[in-house]
């Protein structure tokens, strides 16, 4: 019996998000929500006749959803969230999940009075089979030396920016920003492979309304660090490295992991990826539904991602204090 899914948010990446979750078979798209009930319909005739248009989100929370996919502006997240787990609708919300670590705080202890519920951020590259691959690459190299890892890409909307209009993918109000848009990617990974660092520094290059347009990021390990590279402005065909001794993984798409090779210092080098053959959403729809419909089974994975979700949440706090970017959010 598939999902019944109900979607916020009309953009490109949630019409990548349905398709994925019908390409998993463990979904079927029954309502959307919009601000507007025009838009709404557009986004909803392009999946079928059924699909219901709610411009009310108590009404689209009521409506028997069994779970919501939020792609709303940041700023958002915190309160759509707070009222799906309030009804008992299980949530995926598009990165980054909460503004601060006191909305991520309140949210977990909103999930203990809602036992059934399960919360997933859509971190969707590190459900890829291609990341698991590189996790088993690090762990067995004999020394980890450091790291960079890099996401520049230049931003349809930072056209609007230069001609004087306030994207909300660019301004502080909507808690957003390179770092919290597009540096959550090669965070997530830092994160994943290496655990919390023990510091972390931010070096921001920001925009006239004060976020962040790009920026580098330094994460400080006990033996190593890890720079982080990432931007709305500008394009880089940079590949990611992890580096060994002699030993090096070079990865080409630190969202995608279009390939990942391992050069073993000796002259030899092999791709160890698979390649890309499905809708890059389609790993983490499929795996949420295993939890969604199995939670005892795959209780110990949804701990995890949700533990590594709040521990990203918390370097994005101490990176953008570090570069003194402030939200309103955070007051």
């Amino acid at each position: 019996m598939a999902l019944k899914l109900g979607i916020i948010g009309t953009n490109w990446i949630t019409k990548m998000l349905v398709a994925a979750a019908h390409e998993s078979q463990a979904y079927q798209l029954t309502a959307v929500y919009s601000r507007h009930a025009e838009t709404g319909q557009v986004f909803a005739a392009e999946f079928g006749d059924d699909v219901a248009v709610y411009t009310d989100l108590t009404t689209f929370m009521t409506s028997g959803i069994e779970v919501v996919y939020i792609a709303s502006p940041n700023s958002l997240h915190f309160g759509q969230a707070k009222l799906a787990i309030e009804h008992d609708v299980h949530v995926i919300v598009e990165k980054s999940a909460f503004s601060t670590p006191a909305e991520f705080e309140d949210i977990y202890t909103l999930l203990q009075y809602h036992p059934k519920v399960r919360l997933f951020e859509a971190a969707r590259h590190i459900h890829q089979a291609n990341f698991h691959v590189l996790t088993k690459q690090v762990q067995a190299m004999s020394h980890i030396s450091g790291a960079t890892l890099v996401f520049e890409k230049y931003s349809s909307r930072f056209d609007d920016y230069l001609a004087g209009r306030e994207p909300n993918v660019l301004t502080r109000e909507f808690s957003a920003g390179a770092l919290t848009d597009l540096g959550i990617y090669p965070l997530y990974v830092a994160i994943s492979l290496f655990g919390l660092p023990v510091s972390s520094h931010y070096f921001a290059t920001k925009l006239t309304n004060g976020a962040d347009g790009r920026g580098t990021a330094i994460l400080r390990y006990p033996n190593f660090d890890v720079t982080l590279i990432f931007g709305k402005g500008s394009n880089s065909y940079l590949q990611s490295e992890i580096l060994g001794l002699r030993d090096t993984i070079t990865i080409d798409g630190i969202s995608e992991f279009n390939e990942i090779a391992y050069h073993d210092g000796q002259g030899q080098t092999t791709v160890i990826s698979e390649p890309l053959t499905e809708n890059p959403m389609t790993a983490e729809m499929r795996v949420f539904a295993q939890v969604m419909v199995e939670p005892i089974t795959h209780d110990v994975d949804y701990r995890a991602w949700l533990m590594l979700s709040q521990r990203v949440n918390l370097v994005l706090m101490q990176l953008r204090q570090d570069a003194g970017i402030i939200f309103p959010a955070d007051k």
